[in-house]
Order: C-alpha cells, then sequence, then structure tokens
C-alpha cells in the first residue's frame, strides 16, 4: 500500500510486491511482513524471504472472480481477525499491476519529517500514521539476523532467530503495544533500540506529546476500532480508476460449488450450501423447481463439517449434497431438469425474498466425455458438452485458468465443434466435442448466447466425471 501517491493516483493495494524489481529494493528490506496460515498464530520477519513466501501462498488464491491484489487484502484481513483483531470490512475490485511501482515506503533511520510527508503522499494524517504503525506492530517483532543495526544477538535458546517483539503478546491483537509503551516497559526494538537512529516508533509515537498512544492505552475499544477503520483503509488505498465494491458479507444461506453433469437421460446434480451462524446441526431441505412445473421437490442434506472464522466469532456450518448424501438429486430427469433451488433451514424457509437460487442447467458436461492412453494417436481426452434444447449458443468452450507473463490469472478457451448431424427435436440435449491432448486439468463450461459470455459449473477435472473411450 504504501508506494501509493493520493496526488497523482499512482500505486497501492495493486500486488506490484509481487514483482523481483520492488522485493530487491533497499526499503522493503525495512519492510516487516506477516507470515503463517490465517488460522494460526501470525508472525512477522524481514522480507528477506517474506513477501516472496506471502505471494506464493496467495497466488493459488487467486483466479479470475479475485486478483492477486484482493487475495493480499483478504490474508490480511483474516490474519488480524483470527489473531483476536478486530472484523474488518472488505471489498472487492482490486487490479493487479503490470509493472513495479515507484519506491517510497518509509525506512526505521529516516527523520520524522520524512515518515509524516510519507504517510501524506499516501493519504494518511500524522495521527492516522502513528495508529497504523501501532496497529502493525501489535503483532510480531525484529529478527537480528537481517538487521544486526537494531537487534543484538539475543542468545536465548528459547529464541534461536533472535527476534525482539514489539510487545509481550507479540502472536495476539492487543493494546499492549500501547500500554507497555505508555508505561516505560516496552522492549519495542524500535522505541528503545540501541540504535537511536532506528527507533522510528519513538520518534512517530511521541510526535503528537504521545497523546494517541495514551488514548489507545486507556482503551482497548478504542485501539481496536481505530485499527479496523485504519486497516479498512490501508487495504481500499488503490490505484486511482480502481473501484471497489460496496463491503462483502456472508450471505446466512449460500449455495456452492454447484455441478450438473448430463449422464444419458439424467443429469447428476451435486453440491454443498454453507449455513452461516447458526445453531448446531440444524434440519436442512433442499427444494428445487423444475421445467415442467415442479415446484416441492426436496431432499434433506446431511452436515459435513463446521469452521469457526474471524477468531471464532462466526461459524460456518458446510452442507453436502451428492450421489451418496441425496441420489435422487443424482438422478434428475433431463426433462425436467432444475431451474432454482431453495432451503427450508428449522423450518424456516431461505430463498432470499422469494428469488431463490438459480440453477442454470442449459450447459454442462457430459459423462459421454473419455480419454484414451497409450494408443497409436497418443494419449486423448474427448471432452463432450450438453446443451439444452433451445439454447442456441454461438460459441461453447472449454476454460482452463491460467496465467500471464505478469502471473495475473487469466482464462484459455478451447472451442467445442457443433453436432456434425442434425439434432433429433425431441431430444432435451444436444452434444458439442473436441479432442485435446489428455490433460486432467480442471475446467469450466464456457458459452456466448446472445452475444454474453456465460460461465457454467465450478472448475471439474475429466476424471470427475469421463472413464476410458471404448475401443
Amino acid at each position: 500500500m504504501a508506494t501509493h501517491n493520493s496526488t497523482d493516483g499512482t500505486g497501492g493495494m495493486d500486488a506490484s510486491i509481487r514483482f523481483d524489481e520492488e522485493q530487491a529494493r533497499p526499503e522493503v528490506d525495512c519492510a516487516l511482513t506477516p507470515l503463517g496460515r490465517a488460522d494460526e498464530a501470525i508472525f512477522f520477519q524481514d522480507a528477506g524471504d517474506g513477501f516472496s513466501n506471502t505471494v506464493a501462498v496467495l497466488l493459488p488464491v487467486s483466479t479470475r472472480y479475485i486478483s492477486i491484489a484482493d487475495a493480499l487484502a483478504v490474508g490480511a484481513i483474516l490474519a488480524i481477525e483470527n489473531c483476536g483483531g478486530p472484523e474488518i470490512a472488505f471489498r472487492g475490485g482490486r487490479v493487479d499491476a503490470v509493472e513495479p511501482n515507484l519506491p517510497g515506503v518509509p525506512q526505521p533511520q529516516q527523520d520524522l519529517d520524512s515518515h509524516i510527508a510519507s504517510f501524506a503522499r499516501q493519504g494518511f494524517t500524522q495521527t492516522e500514521m502513528i495508529g497504523l504503525v501501532a496497529c502493525g506492530h501489535t503483532f510480531g517483532g525484529v529478527q537480528h539476523d537481517f538487521f544486526p543495526d537494531i537487534v543484538p544477538e539475543l542468545n536465548d535458546p528459547s529464541d534461536t532467530d533472535s527476534v525482539a517483539h514489539f510487545d509481550t503478546t507479540n502472536t495476539q491483537f492487543d493494546n499492549k503495544i500501547a500500554t507497555e509503551y505508555i508505561s516505560g516497559t516496552t522492549q519495542n526494538p524500535l522505541v528503545v533500540g540501541f540504535n537511536d537512529t532506528t527507533n522510528s516508533d519513538k520518534r512517530i509515537f511521541g510526535s503528537d506529546g504521545n497523546a494517541t498512544m495514551q488514548s489507545f492505552a486507556n482503551s482497548p475499544d478504542l485501539f481496536a476500532s481505530t485499527c479496523a477503520d485504519l486497516l479498512a483503509r490501508m487495504v481500499d488505498t488503490v490505484p486511482a480508476g480502481v473501484q471497489l465494491t460496496d463491503v462483502i458479507t456472508p450471505l446466512a444461506v449460500k449455495p456452492a460449488n454447484l455441478q450438473l453433469i448430463l449422464d444419458g437421460d439424467v443429469i447428476q446434480f451435486s453440491g454443498q450450501v454453507r449455513l452461516w451462524d447458526v445453531a448446531a446441526d440444524p434440519v436442512v431441505v433442499l427444494l428445487w423447481d423444475d421445467h415442467i412445473g415442479g415446484t416441492s421437490n426436496n431432499v434433506t442434506v446431511v452436515q459435513d463439517s463446521v469452521v469457526t472464522v474471524s477468531g471464532g466469532r462466526h461459524t460456518a456450518a458446510w452442507y453436502n449434497f451428492n450421489n451418496n448424501t441425496t441420489p435422487a438429486l443424482f438422478k434428475l430427469d433431463a426433462t425436467a431438469g432444475i431451474t432454482s433451488i431453495r432451503f427450508i433451514v428449522n423450518g424456516t424457509l431461505e430463498d432470499q425474498g422469494g428469488v431463490g437460487f438459480a440453477v442454470q442447467d442449459d450447459i454442462m458436461f457430459a459423462t459421454s466425455s473419455c480419454f484414451t492412453q497409450g494408443n497409436s494417436n497418443g494419449d486423448t481426452a474427448t471432452f463432450n458438452v450438453a446443451v439444452r434444447t433451445g439454447v442456441n449458443p454461438t460459441r461453447v468452450y472449454l476454460e482452463a485458468p491460467a496465467r500471464d507473463s505478469t502471473d495475473r490469472p487469466i482464462i484459455v478457451e478451447t472451442d467445442l465443434a457443433p453436432p456434425t448431424q442434425s439434432v433429433d427435436p425431441s431430444a432435451t440435449y444436444a452434444i458439442w466435442s473436441v479432442q485435446i491432448p489428455l490433460d486432467f486439468s480442471l475446467f469450466t463450461v464456457g458459452a456466448e448466447i446472445d452475444g454474453v459470455k456465460v460461465t457454467r459449473g465450478p472448475p471439474t477435472s475429466l476424471l470427475d466425471f469421463g472413464h476410458q473411450c471404448p475401443i
């Protein structure tokens, strides 16, 4: 974020930190970056490998729907919340940079005026600068190996990395960064370090006569609410022209990973539904509508798992429906099909105020897809895609995730051919096909319908529904 220039609108949260040029800068060597899983205590160390490790972990999270920069923002928010910090508003829509940004990250050896000017360039006042530094330094510390001018060798057998922590609860979000500073008991290496030139926290915290830090020490709630606001602003600091979404909050009931596959005259329908903050193990019934007027079709779905999130503040209960738990959904009559679903949770209808949750059964993979191995023509995969009568797409294609030269997620399209023979007008689906070199990667189905591109189904491997081609 610190590359942002609020005057010309350049820099900010755009994942430019993934570029080697930025990671090689001296200012990045002075940065502190989070390491570790979001459901564990979060640790900080210098950027010798911190930034590259973080990007390597979060890069696979990014897809066509979530940029690398969005993944970094989500990772920061989840890490803070799961270490006991405040809930932070999340907006999506960040755009990944295609080249490095200009330098501009503050360094601990700089004077106070330089720090104030740097944060002002980013769009933060002096008081907000104090808050951001305090909020960030409630975690972590400084390691001797990378900063011998700040931290001496500690010779502590319980701390073999010789990390001098910012406060005594370095893996927990709390206001001890402020209480220990105000009480004079702090061991923060950027406050009481032996090299006063690099005691940047000391200069920053005291720049308003300790008024801000005193207020944080007096009130844990004020510290938490201030951090929630400032950290949300931090991750929302984006280049000019990038429009973020409204705040995204979880739906109480949300279907996920809905998959439809045509198997002869029936449709195999499977997926999950996630319930947010519900009573333990409720009874959940799935209802679906179809093309022939059915509105009371229903099955009971079974809980698969429950996870806690946001430091234990919330629970997410996942229910599966598939061939094992709900075989009726795995053999839907293809003619009747399915158009939308709803849920009854402990007797209460959950249907988005009467809208329901739409299900598209217009285009899907077919189980007639198959693969060959070891024959004279080489290993091949034949993908068959079923298109419902009356849909009339101009294109049908496989979508495969890929990366461009700057690691941004992109989609590679492979066109399928329409049926070569006339389709029986009474048939519910027509089959489009393509043969490619054998590939068990994850694909989705895409199509152009009335000039609009659509995507159908979650990423699916040929192993999920295909078989060996008949000889």
